[in-house]
């Protein structure tokens, strides 16, 4: 990497990386402590709309037993996490824009690094949230004959398309894999002053496959075993 003395602060790499790595974990883990600590401070009623939620959500449970299993529930909670882990990246964006307008249009010092850190995020964000999107039906579809259909009829349909989903994610697969071993081969960095790292991305697009792959499979369990679980009741 080239002399950066001259351009002010300058974020080094490996706090980029480390940053992203660490920072939705502190933001997950100080959510969780912050709902802990606004429990104890709930007074009765709340306390009893709170466990009657949750034996709405074990009731729930017992229903989607008949049609999940153990490999939907982890292929699940993973897909659920994940977004939720990479939807914090987002702060940091609007934290590195307002350090951008401060330093240009206060003290006139434009950054070399904060477009190019932002929409590597932003980026980044986009190739992992494929499977959190798949299991929450935030996919754009084409529905038109698609709401015509019966219930049945909707998940038979997901169940047919969905030979057109793997083979997509199959190649998305092969085709990250292929990028990320030459970008880490060749350690290719962007081409802009700041140089950063390029390999990270590319890794980040394998994952992003294999996550959404997942989701996938996870989605085309459930639709089987609903599909059946109708079947019977409709012959019932």
């Amino acid at each position: 990497m080239s002399d950066l003395s001259n351009f002010g602060f300058v974020l080094p790499h490996w706090f980029y990386w480390g940053w992203l790595a660490i920072m939705p974990l502190i933001m997950m883990a100080w959510d969780r402590w912050s709902s802990a600590r606004g429990v104890q401070a709930m007074d009765k009623n709340a306390l009893a709309n709170e466990k009657l939620q949750e034996i709405e959500a074990e009731m729930s449970k017992t229903i989607e037993g008949d049609y999940e299993n153990w490999f939907t529930r982890i292929v699940d909670w993973i897909s659920d996490k994940s977004g939720v882990f990479i939807a914090f990246w987002t702060v940091n964006a609007v934290v590195f824009y307002f350090f951008e307008v401060v330093m240009r249009y206060i003290f006139n010092m434009p950054t070399i690094w904060v477009h190019e850190a932002s929409f590597l995020l932003f980026g980044m964000q986009y190739l992992l949230a494929g499977g959190f999107a798949l299991l929450h039906g935030a996919h754009v579809r084409v529905d038109v004959i698609y709401n015509l259909l019966p219930e049945r009829g909707r998940i038979g349909m997901d169940i047919f398309t969905s030979m057109f989903f793997f083979m997509f994610a199959l190649a998305l697969i092969i085709t990250s894999w292929t990028f990320f071993q030459n970008s880490y081969s060749m350690d290719e960095r962007t081409v802009e002053t700041w140089g950063i790292q390029y390999w990270p991305v590319k890794a980040m697009m394998l994952l992003g496959a294999v996550l959404i792959l997942l989701a996938g499979l996870s989605k085309l369990i459930k639709d089987i075993a609903l599909f059946i679980k109708f079947g019977r009741e409709q012959k019932a």
